[in-house]
This record gives structure tokens, sequence and C-alpha cells, in this order.
């Protein structure tokens, strides 16, 4: 697959340069859609380049943390500024790289403009407590401070967005940062540290390392001078790099799958429940971890349902997300698009019922991407493994369930609990369904995809470890609390120690 044109070749990001790879190699990054089209050249890194990294962001922790936090935040607002100026550049680069419509790369760009604007805010509200002391003469409070490097290993479905959630709550916090972005989709990050760059990041606070899991991600994750690590992908990458930060007793945060529901209840408003369905499962081509790759719907209404949501399954346009009619692009490479391919056959062999897709689609353009049938099982078992286990691809497997009680035993039937929905006209299973889902997210009549960066993102079991992204719960991971004491009785006093008076 020859190119016309001499490809351009990126560099790592490392204090401020942009500086080649110790091993001096590099990898293609070809548009999914079209395996032809070589975006870029991405170097290779190795264990030597995030040494190099970790200690430019070592060095420049000491001087970072004691810039005032407002003036941090003015850095950030200005990144901002400047990624709302590029936003229709970055998401076709995002397109090209990803994948997905640039409809939703417009709104993984915008997710990262509104993080970094979010922050930027946080720059002058990283609050702490003042409260009462027990003694007299005594000032008690609490302060935020800032913990040292931090390591981020982001993934490939949410290319700006992610890197994002991370980078700024840990900047404006006043850590520094080296960033290991997915080796599909490098240049999304890339244009996300230049915009940094270009907004007055000192050099070392920002670093970027290219490169795959072995040789890059798992030499960050065990690094001696790296005390955070915060990583969002597959469960078991994820239980990997726990491990390896255990001995160091490392501030890990962990974000990983899902096998997210929509319920639709028999007093659903069925064409709301559709649309929903559509866009939860086959929106990103079913590649989010908050996917609705399961939908469970009340027996009384499920032939109609099956019915009307099959006919607009078939309708769904798949072909290359820069064309503005397509509204469904390609798996990201030719792997996930085995596993796809894999689970539908899983689905036949435990007895599932093919309703429409089931295939690659490779006729005309298609053949030269990594697309495949949006793809729908019905009457599905909900401990069949097409239930159980995340595909990560446009497969949804349709439950049917018989009472409010038996749809939230499917939900929480599984191994994940990230996100969940459920379709209902009634206020009482609605609230008793937010109660007694045990999800991170929760939605009420809207699919389960569509966080705001202004509330926790997270989810329960073996979605994560129990830290949230986004929002002041970002804040609460890359800082660390410190209590203040400050006694001006000019005598000793002694708490929790009983005094005569």
């Amino acid at each position: 697959m020859a190119t016309s044109v001499a490809p351009r070749v990126y560099k790592n990001f490392i204090n401020g340069e942009w500086a080649e790879p110790r091993g001096g190699e590099a990898y293609e990054n070809r548009n999914p859609a079209n395996t032809e089209e070589l975006v870029g050249m991405f170097v290779s890194s190795g264990p030597s380049d995030i040494d190099a990294a970790v200690d430019a962001a070592t060095e420049a922790y000491k001087t970072w943390r004691l810039v005032p936090a407002p003036k941090r935040a003015e850095i950030l607002y200005r990144a901002a500024e400047l990624l709302l100026q590029r936003k229709e550049e970055f998401s076709k680069d995002m397109t090209r790289e990803m994948g997905k419509v640039l409809a939703e790369t417009r709104g993984d760009v915008q997710e990262a403009i509104d993080m970094t604007y979010y922050m930027a805010g946080e720059g002058r509200r990283l609050f702490g407590q003042t409260t009462p002391s027990e003694l007299p003469n005594k000032f008690a409070m609490s302060v935020r401070q800032s913990i040292g490097v931090c390591g981020m290993i982001t993934p490939w479905n949410f290319p700006m967005a992610i890197p994002s959630w991370k980078m700024m709550p840990a900047l404006v916090a006043g850590n520094t940062v080296v960033l290991k972005p997915a080796e599909d989709t490098p240049l999304s990050s890339y244009h996300l540290v230049q915009v940094l760059t270009e907004a007055g990041i000192p050099r070392g606070v920002v670093n970027l390392v290219s490169g795959d899991g072995p040789n890059a991600g798992a030499p960050l994750s065990k690094h001696k001078k790296v005390p955070v690590v915060s990583f969002t992908g597959s469960t078991a990458v994820g239980r990997i790099i726990a491990e390896a930060g255990a001995p160091d007793f490392k501030h890990v945060s962990l974000e990983m799958g899902g096998k997210n529901i929509i319920i639709v209840m028999d007093d659903a408003n069925l064409d709301l429940a559709i649309d929903g369905a559509i866009w939860g499962g086959f929106g990103t081509t079913g590649q989010r971890c908050t996917a609705a790759s399961r939908v469970a719907v009340h027996k009384s209404v499920y032939p109609e349902f099956i019915k009307r949501f099959v006919e607009c399954v078939k309708a769904l346009k798949v072909g290359d997300g820069l064309d503005p009619k397509i509204e469904m692009g390609p798996c990201i490479n030719e792997q996930q698009l085995k596993t796809v391919m894999s689970y539908v056959e899983i689905g036949k062999g435990e007895g599932a019922k093919m309703l429409t897709g089931g295939n690659r689609l490779e006729t005309g353009a298609l053949a030269k991407g990594w697309f495949h049938a949006p793809t729908v099982f019905g009457d599905c078992s909900p401990k069949m493994r097409v239930a159980q286990e995340e595909i990560f691809g446009p497969v949804v497997s349709v439950i049917p369930i018989g009472s409010f009680e038996e749809a939230i035993e499917v939900a929480n039937g599984v191994p994940y609990g990230l996100s969940a929905s459920i379709y209902t006209k009634n206020v009482n299973q609605a609230f008793a369904a937010m109660r007694d889902l045990y999800t991170g997210i929760v939605y009420v009549n809207a699919p389960t995809i569509g966080a705001e960066t202004h509330l926790p993102f997270g989810g329960t079991k073996q979605t994560g470890n129990g830290h949230r992204e986004a929002a002041i719960s970002a804040i609460d991971f890359f800082t660390e609390w410190k209590t203040l004491y400050i006694d001006y009785s000019d005598t000793l006093q002694r708490a929790q120690i009983d005094n005569a008076d």
C-alpha cells in the first residue's frame, strides 16, 4: 500500500522539544475506513524514551507545582480557545485516524474544549475546608497538594476527549504529565499537546511518547518516578497496570470495560427507545465503553420493538465518516473487526437469533476498510456470552424480560457496572431503577451514552477501581489532602487528651 507523498513522521514531545526515539523506529497510522490512506508515521518509543520523558517531567515539577493555580488555569483557558478555533481541522483528522463519523469527532473535540474550560475555572476553586478546632486559640484547615509526575495511558476511541479528562485536572492541580496515547490514534493527542504548548505550558510539564503497550505503556506504568497512573482501556490490561502499581503503592485510576443495558418497559415511548437503542448501540460503531450492547425489552412490547428496531438498523448508512451522509464508520483495525466477527459466530453457536447483519462489509469502497454490518441478535438469554462479554463493536443483543424486577436482575447480572438506562413513563419505576441499578451512571429515557464533563464518570465492579474521571472527582484523584493545624495559644495543647479545667 504505497503512497505518492512522503509521509510525515511525528516525533515524541519531551522537555519542550520534538525528539527522535532512542530506537529510531516508526510505525504507520492508517485510515481504518481506507487503509490505502496513510495518516502519518509515528515513532515507536521504548523504555529509554520513557525515562527521558519522566526525567523531564520530574525536573519541571519542581517549579510547576509552585506556579499559582490561577496562573496555571490561564494557560488552560488559552488552550481551550485554541481548540475551539481549530475544532473542524482536528475533527477531520480524528475521523481519518479513528474512523467515527465527523459529527462524533466534532463532539470528541468539543468534549476536550469543555473539559479544558472547566478545569481552567477550577484554578480559582481548588477548595479545601476550614473548621473550628476543639481547642481554643487554634485554627484548622485542609488544602490540596499536587503529587508529582502523572503517567497517562489513553485509548483510541476518544483520542482527544479522554486525554483531556486526565491531563487538564492533573495540570491545574500542579502535576506534570507523561502521555502515552493509543498507537491507533496518536495524531489527536499530538494536536492536544501542540495546543497546550502554544498556550504557554512550560518545558517538561507536558510530555508525549508514542508507541505500543509492552514497550512504552508498561515501562511508564512501572516507572519508579511516576507516583500516579491513569489508564483507560480493557479490563485485562487494567489488571496488569494495577498489579504493576501495587508494589510502590502508586495512585492508580482504572477506567475499563462495560456491558451496558437499555431497559425498555411496557409503558415506554417506543419511538424514543428505538432512537436511543440505535444511538447507544451503533454510535462510534459500538466502540464505546458506554455502548448499549444489550437491550432488555418487556415481552408485551417486544415484537413491536424488534420489528421497528431492526428496520432502523438495516437503514443505517455505513462508510467513510468524512461523508456527511454516513451514520456509522469502520472498526478501528483488522484485529477489532476479527473480534467482532468471532463474537457473531459465538452468538450463532449459542442459539441467539440473527435478525440483521452478522457479516463484514466489503463491497466497493468498503473493501478498503474494516467495516462490519450493524448486527442485532434477538431472543437472547442474559447468560449468553454475547450478552455478558464486551464486544466493542456494532453488535446488540436483545433480551426479552417479563417484569421490572427481572430487568434489574438482568441488568446487574454482568461483570461490569458502567452505564444503564431505562425507558419508562412510570416515575416510581424510574426512581427504583436509579436506586437499584448497580452502575456508575444511570439514564432515564435516554441511551447509555452522553456523559457531561462536569459530572463524575466511571463505574463499578470490573469497570473500574473506585476512582472517577471528570468533574471535581478528577481533582480528587490528582491531588492529596494536607490538613493544617495552627496553634496560636502559646501553650502546649493536646487534642484528644482529657484536660482539667
